[in-house]
């Protein structure tokens, strides 16, 4: 380029070759940054869709569902058609959507995960009241991955949702205790048993108590080959931190470091050395309700100092939008989301995407990977 600038000034006038330069330099003032560039904040948010403006790195995977959770293979995606709704997987390569509970009527769920054996854990009522009370106490599932097979219940009930391992038999969940006791919450940890035919909880310990009435304590995500765990103590409508606990020496640290804002981890990322969380960061320039109501996905590296946070959606950025619950496959090539309104209580879905952290894989995500 700048050769045949050169040469250009022996073949024109001064003049001419001013009046080029002015121009040139107006065009690449006007060029747009490179697609390696973050995108610079909004003054206000847009009025439209965000699914018609999505970058070349996210891809919509389903047009309805929530909750996905992607399986230790990263082969499929498990997600629940609709709050109180059935739980459904989607194959990465043929698209092709599988019911899991079909076979059960009236299935009420509200979540499904993957165990590491390939089976699933489910969370819901065994029958729905109403929207409030058929979440509090839901029973806990286990449901083999063979046809038709049946869900079975544990013998847990929860009130939110649970870590899994994505190494071992391994789960956390929170338990709640009688306000008389003035320890309103814990942390415990369990292995689930399969041995025998009938699945059970053994080896129950409790990590962490919570004595604090303004929140409760739930479980995010193992990490560390299941020596660590990322948590956050929930605040209704408030503001809550990333936090972590070491297992072998039970210290918690607050990883977000960010009072007053909404952060909640979400998927860990397999190194173990960040995690997709929930924020209502963008909040500082968009403006809007702070809270579940207005989040994006950001990526928050577990260093300890709060300050490492990149935005990687900007779903948020658009009146009435939102992305939400974030999960990270284990070979960290890509994350599975949600996109939801703003509108929506926590958890509630419209669909979900894939979100790249390597090149996409050629006509529609891993379909022709191999």
């Amino acid at each position: 380029m700048y050769n045949s600038n050169n040469e250009m000034m022996y073949m024109y006038p001064r003049t001419i070759l001013f009046i080029f330069f002015i121009a040139c330099l107006h065009t690449c003032i006007g060029q747009p940054e490179p697609v390696a560039s973050l995108p610079k904040p909004l003054a206000k948010r847009k009025i439209g869709d965000p699914l018609k403006s999505l970058p070349k790195n996210i891809e919509v995977l389903t047009l309805f569902g929530e909750r996905a959770d992607i399986s230790p293979n990263n082969n499929s995606v498990a997600f629940i058609s609709k709050t109180f709704g059935d739980a459904m997987s989607i194959d990465l390569k043929t698209r092709q959507i599988t019911c899991l509970t079909c076979n059960m009527p009236g299935a009420t769920f509200l979540r499904v995960m993957h165990l590491s054996n390939g089976d699933y854990l489910l969370i819901g009522p065994d029958h729905f009241e109403n929207a409030v009370a058929s979440k509090k106490d839901a029973d806990v599932w286990y449901l083999s991955k063979e046809q038709n097979a049946r869900p079975v219940k544990i013998g847990l009930k929860v009130n939110e949702g649970i870590a899994i391992s994505k190494k071992s038999m391994k789960i956390a969940y929170t338990k709640l205790l009688p306000d008389t006791t003035q320890k309103l919450s814990q942390l415990v940890v369990a292995d689930i048993d399969v041995n025998g035919g009938t699945p059970r909880l053994t080896n129950q310990k409790t990590v962490l108590t919570n004595i604090d009435k303004v929140c409760t304590l739930e479980a995010q995500d193992f990490y560390d080959n299941d020596t660590k765990l990322t948590f956050f103590c929930y605040v209704p409508d408030g503001a809550f931190e990333v936090k972590g606990i070491d297992l072998t020496n039970d210290q918690v640290t607050n990883f977000s470091k960010a009072p007053g804002s909404f952060n909640e981890p979400e998927g860990i990322f397999p190194d173990g050395k960040y995690v997709a969380v929930e924020s209502d960061r963008q909040c500082e320039w968009l403006g809007g309700r702070r809270g579940s109501a207005n989040i994006d996905i950001w990526k928050l590296r577990l260093d300890g100092t709060g300050k490492d946070f990149v935005r990687l959606t900007q779903f948020n950025d658009y009146e009435g939008g939102k992305a939400a619950n974030p999960v990270v496959a284990t070979n960290s090539k890509f994350m599975a989301f949600q996109v939801a309104k703003s509108t929506d209580p926590p958890g509630m879905g419209h669909g979900l995407l894939l979100y790249w952290f390597t090149p996409k894989p050629h006509e529609g995500g891993l379909r022709n990977k191999k």
